[in-house]
């Protein structure tokens, strides 16, 4: 299994919030789909469309996140950038080796 995979499955170990993302990540080249069909069919009227499963798609991944206690991945890497701390995985979920900074 390779080591992205691995590292997935270990910030999403809840099972809601698996269903969570299962629902949700989806949604973000579905939006990224739509948003280009509409813009060569010339639909600016739609706009919210798109935008709409972009924010429903965070909003269900953010929800996850909550659930399982750690912090979405691009916040994670924003932190990371900042040296600010963040919640990787879980503390409920991780090892003593995991990379979490709290």
């Amino acid at each position: 299994m390779s080591g992205w995979w691995q590292r997935y499955l270990q910030r999403h170990q809840h099972p809601a919030s698996r269903v969570l993302h299962l629902i949700g990540v989806p949604m973000l080249p579905i939006a990224g789909a739509l948003a280009i069909v509409q813009l060569v069919e010339w639909r600016w009227d739609l706009w919210w469309r798109p935008a709409g499963l972009l924010a429903l798609s965070y909003l269900l991944q953010w929800a996850g996140h909550r659930i399982e206690g750690n912090d979405l991945g691009e916040v994670v890497f924003i932190k990371r950038l900042l040296g600010l701390p963040y919640v990787a995985i879980s503390p409920r979920y991780a090892r003593d080796d995991e990379p979490n900074k709290t």
